[in-house]
């Protein structure tokens, strides 16, 4: 057991973040208490590890691209009212995209759909979510494409983390169909959600809302 000191004056950035619980990687000066002869850690720098780190990257991306105007409602734009076909990113064997088949089938059946299968987690599946929104943009170049939805089932922090990589972000602010982003559950907002023009709480939730002016017509 090692004793560890952050005294009230020391300036550590994410000090204020620092809960019971969480895990951290300490930076310091390593002493002896000589009134106990004791050992301890006088902490000069802190880094929050594990699920409390992914929460402070999302926390700084989110406040970075909230500056930059990535978010405002003013740029988002309105979702086609009677769409033929839509442009799907999402994984081949994800219980989402099984979702999204099963809806359509029910509520606009010949709704066509182009799927560009992605990876939904794991190193480097934010490049592949990525450039399916950007393959999807170059597609409708040929063929019509009424939008783009993005979506993938429930998961952990980490296993929604692609969903909050900045590159993917930027793949959706500057595609030129609209965006469906339709990640995990309802409670789970990811960085993608934000940038998109709708955000749904499900994958059936999203088919729900493309197909709500057709299923009214």
């Amino acid at each position: 057991q090692l004793s560890c000191v952050l005294f009230r004056g020391a300036r550590t950035p994410q000090r204020e973040l620092v809960e019971d619980g969480q895990k951290e990687l300490l930076h310091g000066d390593l002493t002896v208490y000589e009134v106990r002869g004791q050992y301890q850690l006088i902490v000069q720098k802190l880094e929050l590890q594990g699920v409390g780190e992914l929460q402070m990257r999302f926390e700084k991306l989110k406040e970075k691209l909230h500056a930059e105007g990535l978010f405002e409602q003013e740029r988002k734009r309105p979702l086609p009212k009677y769409p033929q076909r839509i442009g799907v990113v999402t994984s081949l064997g994800a219980a989402a995209l099984s979702d999204v088949l099963h809806v359509v089938r029910r509520r606009h059946s010949s709704l066509e759909i182009v799927i560009a299968a992605s990876r939904v987690q794991g190193q480097g599946a934010e490049m592949e979510l990525a450039l399916g929104v950007e393959w999807l943009n170059r597609f409708a170049q040929e063929e019509k494409i009424d939008l783009i939805l993005l979506t993938r089932g429930g998961g952990s922090l980490e296993d929604l983390w692609a969903f909050n990589e900045e590159i993917l972000a930027r793949a959706i602010a500057e595609s030129v169909l609209p965006v469906v982003s339709a990640v995990g559950h309802e409670i789970d907002f990811t960085i993608s959600d934000f940038v998109a023009d709708v955000r749904a709480a499900t994958p059936s939730a999203a088919v729900e809302i493309i197909t709500a002016d057709i299923v009214a017509l």
